[in-house]
């Protein structure tokens, strides 16, 4: 069984021995390691939306029965990378009635708390950067930063259309973000932990030998809890149906209008960032994380698993695209407040009582 584990160990041993033979301090050595495992982060975060796209252009392509991309290296390929080189090229292009400042901003705060959000996430046995006790806290609290970026590109535009899709965009993260919380607000009552490395190896465990433990599994509460957990982060993640801040029928193109070249190629980093995020925080809270039908027996690794349950998810948000209709704006306000909100504040209820039927 190929497990990382063992692998990142040594080459961050060797780091540290290399460091302090060469004079420097253990606590620089461990700083050294811990800069190293920040930039394979930030790699990843940068590399996941480039294979997001393209999955979502190959999905969306057998969904309308066409090919999709296929001239820039075997299958396509490369083309994510093609469009990448293009918008960085590209002229950079700031409104005359636009605040610089503010323009300049915005795609920064998107991108920058995806970047830390990261750290916490269980990818396998051994690969969580940081191992926090407050990780689902940490990550809720963090990404909702992105708010204020997308405000901050719409009010920076000049632009009363840009204006409007940021007002928009804020109004519905803000409040999806809630019932998002609530939940996740049972998986944290249900194993007493906010970790994300706890609460997945909580979930490695079998019933009647075979049936694996994972909370969507757990009658009624998993199940409320995962849907209403999908759901807001699909809203939360700005697509269809819920791709209102974009609504390039009604806003010409939203918050982001008047963004060009690398600027606009940082929100949508951000966007599928956030997709590939939200896919791994569901499959940690709610699919076991690393934990495999053939774990026990050590045929597949546990990075595999994990990353497989994850990709499973993404491929529901981009399923989602090429199927539901964009919903109307108060719909969709009224579908958070009126529906999601009084079924998240039932499922933590039910999950009380059964809490104290167990105890």
């Amino acid at each position: 069984m190929f497990e990382l584990e063992p692998l990142f160990k040594q080459l961050f041993a060797f780091v540290r021995a290399f460091a302090t033979a060469h004079g420097a301090s253990p606590s620089v050595a461990i700083l050294i390691t811990k800069i190293i495992q920040t930039n394979i982060i930030v790699l990843c975060v940068v590399t996941v939306p480039a294979v997001l796209v393209y999955l979502e252009r190959k999905v969306s392509a057998f969904m309308q029965v066409r090919l999709g991309p296929m001239r820039v290296g075997p299958w396509g390929i490369f083309q994510t990378i093609a469009d990448t080189i293009k918008l960085s090229f590209k002229e950079d292009v700031v409104p005359e009635g636009a605040d610089w400042r503010v323009h300049f901003m915005a795609p920064v705060v998107v991108v920058a708390p995806v970047l830390v959000c990261y750290a916490p996430i269980p990818f396998g046995r051994g690969l969580t950067a940081v191992d926090l006790n407050t990780a689902v806290l940490f990550i809720l609290s963090i990404s909702g930063m992105s708010t204020i970026g997308v405000l901050l590109g719409g009010w920076g535009s000049g632009n009363k259309y840009s204006m409007l899709g940021g007002l928009r965009a804020a109004a519905q993260l803000l409040s999806y973000e809630i019932p998002r919380v609530l939940s996740v607000v049972p998986v944290v009552m249900w194993y007493s932990t906010m970790s994300l490395h706890s609460i997945a190896a909580a979930q490695q465990g079998r019933w009647f030998t075979y049936f694996p433990k994972w909370f969507i599994f757990y009658p009624v509460i998993g199940q409320i809890a995962f849907l209403i957990f999908l759901i807001s982060s699909v809203a939360e993640t700005n697509r269809t149906p819920f791709d209102i801040p974009e609504a390039e029928s009604e806003l010409v193109a939203g918050f982001h209008t008047e963004f060009s070249g690398f600027k606009f190629a940082l929100f949508f980093l951000a966007e599928y960032a956030y997709v590939f995020l939200a896919a791994a925080m569901g499959a940690a809270l709610f699919l076991g994380g690393d934990d495999g039908l053939f774990q026990t027996y050590g045929i597949v690794p546990s990075w595999f698993w994990f990353l497989l349950k994850t990709f499973a998810l993404v491929f529901l948000f981009l399923w989602f695209r090429w199927t539901y209709p964009r919903l109307r704006v108060d719909r969709l306000m009224q579908f958070c407040w009126k529906f999601l909100m009084p079924w998240s504040f039932v499922n933590i209820a039910l999950t009380g009582l059964l809490i104290l039927m167990r105890m």
